[in-house]
């Protein structure tokens, strides 16, 4: 049977390790080809039983170099340095091949550990640049689902890390076992790990200055056809003077951060209206709806109807409060 080590320290969160567990430790062997499926065993620092898994089997990160798979959960800490022996055990079963996943911000775990070194990983978008601060020679993707190396895995946050679960056992037992599996949790059969976490739009910069004023009457104005020379004509600056402060105080063109605001714009009135596609391009200044969907896929990951299945019903019309959006759901 293949053999999946799960980690268990001191700051892993639940969520993640109840998917993993779900996913990994209950007898689906029914659903395999070959009639077997996973043996899970989890990893503790002492190897004694974990007190959200009291029944499962357990053995100390030594062990984890003896498994066919180790998934490591999130940590509620992501600045805290991780167990010494945890990551000499991860860079042990690396060694040997073990194949290593990490769900949400478990990449810290393995960053610290140098197995993303060289590698594209992500996690979960709020934590992204912190993990790239980090770890300068980690290739941070916040604009993933999950990512697949080979040998290594990670994902992005909560929902996103029960697709990666998903992907392994496609890889393992193949399409139709991990979409039956899918079926049982009613959960969405398979979502690629190319598409694109739902990351909440940029907020406004805090710019008292005449270019904040600028970037709120571009903003009031986005069903309009606008120019980097009109930006730059509302700012009292030159073309080439604006390109330089927006880049140096937003880290965007003016082009680029015009068609940001666009896109998150169309993002709010798929949620907030029930305007059809075509209404909300002209109205985010986008044109048509061909143009908005091409542009929405591209930058979102998914097509504005599908965006607006999945949020529509999570922000009243009313002008009631807008909630965070669940990061990779």
């Amino acid at each position: 049977m293949h053999r999946v080590a799960l980690v268990l320290h001191e700051t892993t969160m639940l969520y993640e390790a109840a998917i993993a567990a779900e996913i990994f430790g209950v007898d689906r062997s029914e659903l395999s080809p070959a009639g077997d499926w996973y043996d899970l065993v989890v990893c503790t620092p002492d190897g004694r039983p974990n007190r959200w898994l009291p029944d499962a089997r357990t053995a100390r990160f030594d062990e984890l170099v003896r498994a066919d798979s180790v998934v490591v959960p999130s940590t509620d800490d992501p600045d805290a340095p991780p167990d010494p022996g945890l990551l000499e055990a991860l860079a042990r079963a690396h060694r040997r091949g073990v194949r290593i996943a990490s769900l949400c911000t478990g990449a810290f775990v393995l960053a610290a550990a140098g197995l993303l070194d060289g590698r594209s990983a992500t996690t979960h978008w709020m934590h992204a640049d912190d993990l790239a601060r980090q770890h300068p020679l980690v290739d941070v993707r916040a604009d993933v689902l999950y990512t697949d190396d080979g040998q290594v895995l990670t994902s992005a946050g909560k929902t996103a890390a029960l697709d990666l679960c998903l992907h392994l056992v496609r890889r393992d037992f193949g399409t139709a076992a991990a979409n039956n599996l899918a079926r049982r949790m009613v959960v969405p059969a398979h979502r690629a790990g190319g598409q694109a976490q739902f990351i909440a739009p940029p907020a406004a910069p805090d710019n008292p200055d005449r270019l904040g004023a600028m970037l709120e009457w571009a903003r009031s104005r986005l069903d309009q056809p606008l120019t980097v020379p009109d930006l730059a004509r509302e700012a009292g600056l030159s073309s080439r003077h604006l390109a330089r402060r927006m880049r140096a105080e937003l880290r965007l063109s003016p082009l680029a951060w015009l068609h940001q605001q666009r896109i998150a714009r169309a993002q709010e009135l798929l949620e907030r209206s029930d305007a059809s596609v075509e209404q909300i391009a002209t109205r985010c200044g986008l044109g048509t709806a061909t143009t908005l969907r091409r542009h929405f896929h591209k930058h979102v990951g998914v097509s504005p109807t599908a965006y607006r299945t999945a949020f529509h019903s999570l922000v009243p019309t009313s002008g009631t409060p807008h909630p965070a959006r669940p990061a990779g759901a």
